[in-house]
């Protein structure tokens, strides 16, 4: 086994497990395990397995870079509310025309993924309740923020920020937002989240529906269910 082997997950399911064994155990108030789409759901849901809590989806997205699309400059929450990173001001081509436009764009990927995934799965309530939102990792950190700001105004008993892999500097800027980090692995050699998974391929639509349907049968009445 080489040393990227050693530090590195097999898959999202994988890593949502070890998160999860890294929790089992806790006094948890009727745990709620958030994923932001797509990737970071199919890491909530082995999450939630693990810890036999509710699954849900908290909806949030980066505002891209101009010429950079890979590259978060901020993110927007599905609220509007929008957050830049510092970087972002010394970046003369994010104009306000730019980020008006960008703004509108993601708002209506938002609304798009609202609208398929509540109507498989109402929107579960994060109040007086022991909250986990997680991601397959954070690299700039912009969409966990906007969702970490979301949540925290629902006023959850105890808010978790669990993440299999993030860069060192982005969980300390992270820390102030939440009410305690688990992070597996916060290598100083961080590049892209892909790095630490052998298998890491695009998660689409359709997989987070699935996941989604799977949890909303788990609340139906047992002569209901799916045979």
């Amino acid at each position: 086994m080489n040393a990227f082997t050693q530090r590195s997950f097999h898959d999202r399911a994988e890593a949502g497990r070890l998160l999860g064994q890294k929790l089992k155990g806790r006094p948890l108030r009727q745990p709620l395990v958030l994923g932001i789409p797509r990737g970071g759901v199919v890491t909530a849901a082995a999450l939630a397995r693990e810890l036999n809590a509710e699954l849900d989806v908290v909806l949030s997205r980066k505002l891209r870079a101009p010429y950079q699309p890979e590259y978060a400059i901020g993110a927007i929450s599905e609220d509007g509310h929008v957050t830049l990173n510092p970087e972002a001001e010394d970046m003369p081509e994010v104009t306000p025309e730019y980020l008006d436009q960008e703004k509108t764009y993601q708002l209506a990927e938002i609304a798009r993924r609202k609208k398929l995934f509540r109507s498989v799965r109402p929107a579960a309530t994060s109040t007086h309740r022991s909250v986990i939102i997680t991601d397959d990792g954070i690299a700039t950190g912009s969409t966990m923020r906007a969702a970490l700001q979301t949540v925290r105004a629902q006023k959850p008993q105890e808010l978790i920020l669990a993440v299999p892999v993030a860069a060192p500097e982005r969980l300390d800027q992270l820390r102030p937002l939440c009410d305690e980090v688990i992070c597996l692995l916060a290598p100083e050699n961080f590049y892209a989240v892909g790095q630490f998974y052998q298998e890491f391929e695009p998660v689409e639509d359709a997989e987070v529906v699935q996941l989604l349907q799977d949890e909303a049968q788990k609340h139906l009445p047992a002569a209901e269910r799916k045979r």
